[in-house]
């Protein structure tokens, strides 16, 4: 097998994980909490369904970007 050509040793906080922790897990948990939430409210256009989404979305976001963050910098890079 041939040595991998890139690799990354960064000091402090590795911002490529919390990219990727962030993305993956506002995916994964995004899609279903809009899901549940959207059964309990009344959404009887595309627009009203797309702006739900993207409210609901945005905000799962950012508490997922903040905690990935405040992982990797107290909890992982220690």
């Amino acid at each position: 097998m041939p040595e991998r050509v890139e690799s990354a040793d960064p000091e402090g906080v590795d911002y490529g994980w919390v990219m990727q922790i962030t993305f993956v897990v506002t995916v994964t948990a995004g899609s279903i909490l809009i899901a549940a939430l959207s059964a309990f409210v009344t959404l009887p256009t595309w627009a009203a369904r797309a702006s739900f989404a993207i409210r609901v979305g945005a905000a799962v976001w950012i508490v997922t970007a903040l905690a990935a963050y405040y992982y990797e910098r107290n909890v992982r890079a220690a």
